[in-house]
């Protein structure tokens, strides 16, 4: 009996730690410019908000492995998200354009992300068309879109407080859009079906050896783009 008891909640420990994580980023990015162990406070962030991408894809795996699926997992897998990929990334985005403009109301812009992504989860709990593809941008490829975003503004510049309002409002509506996406999720190895994830790794690994994190951006951006033309083809 006990051992069924852990065995049915391995995953959602899991989904905490990817909570945690998220938690931990949120706090992080309220500590913005401090640097700690040599590393800024919104490049510990960007570190936990990976580390809950990591646990994210763990948790779904083990629910596999493990055949432990449960309505609690699935409740408390879509709270975790919007922490670590709803909630983290609203921060980090509030408190980077903070910094670089300091009393600038249009840091408030960045709530939306939040906003659309506990929309974009609602939706995805409901909608039972979103097995093996995905309806809008899933909330994990908009965290990432944003650490690479933040990465890109501290490397070069800071576009201005209008045009990264644009930016915001245009990729969070993503999350609560029609357009259909392929799922980043292998249920197999071979190359006819799973060219375009094939691809978008490749591309990945491309961006992030030649732009560092700010290939994360980028590589949201193809993926968008991927699926677009996926969907007029």
């Amino acid at each position: 009996m006990m051992f069924r008891y852990i065995k049915a909640n391995i995953p959602n420990a899991i989904t905490c730690l990817n909570m945690l994580c998220g938690a931990l980023a949120c706090i992080m990015a309220f500590r913005n410019e401090e640097i700690m162990a040599g590393l800024a406070g919104y490049q510990w962030a960007f570190i936990f908000i990976g580390a809950s991408a990591v646990f994210d894809f763990l948790d779904g795996a083990m629910a596999r492995l493990l055949h432990a699926y449960s309505q609690i997992g699935k409740e408390l897998d879509s709270l975790s998200d919007l922490i670590s990929f709803g909630l983290a990334p609203t921060l980090l985005m509030f408190n980077t354009i903070s910094s670089f403009s300091p009393g600038s109301a249009w840091a408030y812009i960045a709530l939306i992300i939040v906003i659309f992504g506990g929309i974009r989860l609602a939706k995805f709990n409901v909608d039972d068309r979103q097995t093996t593809s995905f309806i809008g941008l899933p909330i994990p490829a908009n965290a990432l879109f944003w650490i690479g975003t933040v990465a890109w503004i501290h490397t070069y510049a800071y576009p201005g407080d209008i045009a990264l309002a644009v930016i915001t409002v245009l990729l969070s509506s993503l999350m609560v859009c029609g357009l259909p996406m392929f799922s980043l999720k292998f249920t197999s190895f071979d190359w006819k079906s799973n060219y375009k994830r094939y691809l978008l790794l490749l591309a990945a690994v491309v961006f992030v050896i030649f732009q560092g994190v700010t290939g994360f951006a980028w590589t949201v951006l193809l993926y968008i783009i991927m699926s677009a033309v996926s969907r007029r083809a």
